[in-house]
């Protein structure tokens, strides 16, 4: 079942380090079969807290995503971010 990988930041201390590590994400995610669906500042913000940037990430399933989260590549991307920002990361099943 399709999963979405939804991040988002809810503080950012070091812009550098977060560049550096979007260069980074981005190829381990697509390389785990990730496909970006959504990514940036919200457009608007409904109710409660839009955080401060917010990616939706699609899989083939939530174990795909998980894989894609423990990938090599992407803990080096982690490494390089460490403490610069702060944020939420959810795996959601699709609704089919």
């Amino acid at each position: 079942m399709t999963a979405y990988w939804v991040n988002t930041f809810t503080a950012i201390h070091d812009e550098e380090r977060l560049a550096r590590y979007v260069e980074l994400a981005g190829p381990a995610m697509r390389a785990a079969g990730g496909e970006f669906l959504a990514r940036g500042n919200p457009v608007h913000v409904l109710e409660g807290n839009a955080g401060l940037r917010t990616t939706v990430i699609r899989f083939a399933d939530a174990d795909a995503a998980l894989a894609a989260y423990r990938s090599p590549a992407y803990q080096h991307a982690l490494a390089v971010l460490g403490d610069a920002a702060e944020r939420d990361i959810r795996v959601l099943a699709a609704v089919e």
